[in-house]
Formats: C-alpha cells, structure tokens, sequence
C-alpha cells in the first residue's frame, strides 16, 4: 500500500490534489485513476496515521454504489464481509408502545438478486480502498493537512501545514461537513441545527435478525436497526442532544435499559458492543459544489439527516459524477479545473442533493414529534405507499441509490 505521512516538498506538480481520505476522496481518487491512469493524483488527509483503524461504525452500502466499487475492483475484496439487507420495516409509535404495528414493509431487491443495500463495516471499506488506490499508484499521505489555497488562471496552489505546496490544476476538497477547503475557495453554505444527535453503537442479540432492518419513528426521532454479520446490528438513534449526552454519559446497565425499550425483545437479550458515540444533526448545504479549481464532494457539499440512509451515498455518487466529468474533459483536450468544466459535474448533482436534503428534512420534522394529528397523517401515508405497488417501487430504487434522471456510468456497473 502506497501510503506515508512524509511532507510534500517545496513546489511539488500533480494533475489533481484530493483533501480527506475517506469513502468518498478514495473513491474519486480510484475511479479517476483507472479511467485515466496518467494523471498524477496526490490524495492527504489530515487525521493522524491509523485513525481510520479506529472507526468503529457501519454504513449501508447502497446497490448503485455496489455496482461502482464493483467495477473499481473493491468490491471483491469485501463482500465476504458485508451483510445484505433482505428486507426492511417501518413502524411509527411512542417509545413506550408495547405494540408496534409496522406500517411499511420493503422487499430487499433493486432487482432479481440484487439486494437494495448492504451494510459494511467502515473499516472494511476504508481499508479495500486504500489497498486498491495504492495498487494504481496514488499515495494517501496522512497527517497532512491542508493550510491554504491559492487560485490562479492555469493551476491551484495547495498549501500544507508544516510547510511545503503542490501545484495542481484540480483541487477536490472531500474533508467532511466542516470542510475548511470549501471556506477557503469562499464558498457558502446554508446550514441550521436540528437540536437532535445521532447515537451510533453496535449490539450483539441472542437471535439472528435474518438480514431484516428496521426503522422506527418515535417521537424524538428514527430508531433505525441495521444487520450485520451474525447475530450483531448497528444502530442509529435519534435523540435531543440534552437526551444524547445524558445516555452517552450513563453507565452501561442505564443504556442497555434505555436501548432496551426502544430496540425490543423480539431478538433476545442484547449486549452493546465496542464504543457508543453521539453525532450532532443538521442540514447544511454548500451553496456552490464548484469554482474554479476547486470542487466539493461528499459531505464537503451536503450534509443531510440519516433519516432515510443516504448521506454516503450521496457521496458515492457524486464521486461517480465528478469522476466522469474530469475523465470526459481530459480525453477531449479540456482543462479539468476550468470552471466551464467543472459545472458539468455542478449541474449534474446540485439539484439531486437539494431534493434529498429537502426531503430528508421534511421527513425528519414530520416525524420526530408526538402531535396527534400529525401522527394520523404520517401513519396513513405510509400505509398507503404500502399499498401502492408502484410507490413502493420508487422508494426501493431511492434506497437503492437509483434515482431518477441521466446516472453516471460507474453507479450503473459501467467503465467511464
């Protein structure tokens, strides 16, 4: 694996600088790189060596962005390792209901053996990535963050704290929902807090759950159960940041308690595994994803609620979009970082993320309350899409990472 933490020196030419080693800058890096194999990719990032090694989370790996990692050469190191979700539940109900009744069920196929999701530990991931991106010849230098930039007309100054630059002629800044690179390119965001965190933890359970997830919406927000390899799940739950930190900090036999009521019996006795950790929750929205030089990715550009799953892939497909966009220029003789250029991948992904930022922010409101009303509208909405074949239809493709409009080639399992 080609990875140090060395510096670069003084002066240093690379064709693309990419800032954040996670999914979504590993994956921009892989997918241009096995397009078009002689441009010269510099990917740092500022975490200290081993971090990622640490993340103890899962994620839902959507079927549009399997087919990707498949093409990419990823995903054969690490389906072994990943749990497909066969089937998906929705209730809505209070905390203490000794009864849910499911509102909404989902078969578990985009199509005839294709599951709509799988879940995946983030490391299995991280670590498949950084083995296929030093296989093409892109070094991951971490520890090496980036201090400043400076824009001109032929090439972006990226300059690194401790000293040293890399002059490139496209800088893709993928370093998270407070990306400093989009600050620095003078890109505004448009951002509120939703005044909830996300408690993310893995559970062990006595029965196995059969690839089954669930989502339940209670009145502080969605209690969603995802499956993973054996009798294990991971959970994302939404509490008021008070709530929150009140059960982060509480002692084990408290949590188990509390975790207890919302996640059930019906799997046994349930045991939290590893760290539990809370996340705050908010919308926030780069108002550019592009200017010249410079283009925004992953959470850089959008950072939604987990409320429906998509925030990474998201993610993933604007790797896919950015990818063909910078391949396509360079095979016709165009420069990569103009910004002519670079609103392609801009027009390409904007409105997509503004619809599901939009949409995951209605649902969230209109969820995460115990109005009465409210809870008769939401309940017959979804029995209703329940019913509704067609309905049901679009929401597994929306799950599936198959949303309407022109999709990159990568996200359909084709080569750029």
């Amino acid at each position: 694996m080609a990875e140090t933490t060395a510096q670069a020196e003084p002066g240093e030419r690379a064709d693309i600088v990419i800032a954040g080693a996670g999914y979504v800058g590993l994956t921009t890096a892989v997918a241009i790189k096995s397009a078009a194999p002689h441009l010269e990719i510099v990917l740092v990032d500022a975490a200290p060596e081993g971090v990622w090694e640490k993340d103890a989370r899962a994620s839902a790996i959507a079927a549009a962005a399997v087919r990707m990692l498949s093409r990419l050469g990823v995903w054969d190191e690490v389906k072994d390792e990943a749990q497909p979700i066969t089937e998906m539940i929705v209730t809505d109900s209070r905390t203490g209901d000794a009864v849910r009744p499911v509102f909404l069920t989902f078969g578990g196929e985009a199509k005839p053996g294709e599951p709509f999701a799988n879940m995946l530990a983030n490391t299995v991931l991280n670590g498949a990535l950084r083995k296929r991106a030093g296989e093409l010849g892109i070094a991951v230098r971490q520890g090496v963050a980036v201090s400043g930039i400076e824009q001109g007309m032929a090439a972006v100054t990226v300059r690194l704290a401790g000293g040293g630059s890399i002059g490139a002629r496209l800088l893709i800044a993928c370093d998270g929902v407070k990306s400093k690179i989009r600050d620095m390119a003078g890109i505004r965001t448009l951002h509120w807090d939703y005044g909830q965190s996300g408690i993310v933890a893995t559970v062990a359970h006595e029965r196995p759950h059969e690839g089954r997830a669930e989502e339940h919406f209670l009145p502080s927000g969605p209690f969603a159960i995802l499956p993973l390899k054996g009798n294990r799940s991971s959970l994302v739950w939404t509490e008021t940041t008070r709530e929150a930190e009140r059960l982060i900090a509480a002692d084990d036999l408290v949590f188990e308690l509390e975790l207890e009521q919302r996640f059930g019996h019906k799997l046994g006795a349930l045991t939290v595994e590893g760290p539990r950790r809370a996340f705050p929750l908010g919308l926030t929205l780069a108002r550019d994803f592009v200017k010249p030089r410079v283009a925004l990715a992953g959470d850089a550009a959008h950072g939604i609620h987990p409320i429906a799953g998509q925030g990474l892939n998201l993610g993933f497909k604007d790797a896919a979009a950015l990818a063909e966009t910078v391949v396509e220029a360079e095979r016709r003789g165009l420069d990569i970082g103009a910004l002519d250029v670079l609103e392609t991948y801009q027009r390409w992904r904007r409105f997509d993320t503004l619809q599901m930022g939009v949409t995951t922010d209605v649902l969230n409101r209109l969820f995460s309350n115990d109005v009465g009303l409210l809870r008769a509208v939401r309940s017959f909405g979804l029995s209703l899409v329940d019913r509704a074949p067609p309905l049901k239809d679009f929401f597994i493709g929306q799950a599936a990472g198959m949303g309407r409009g022109p999709s990159p080639r990568l996200l359909q399992g084709e080569a750029i």
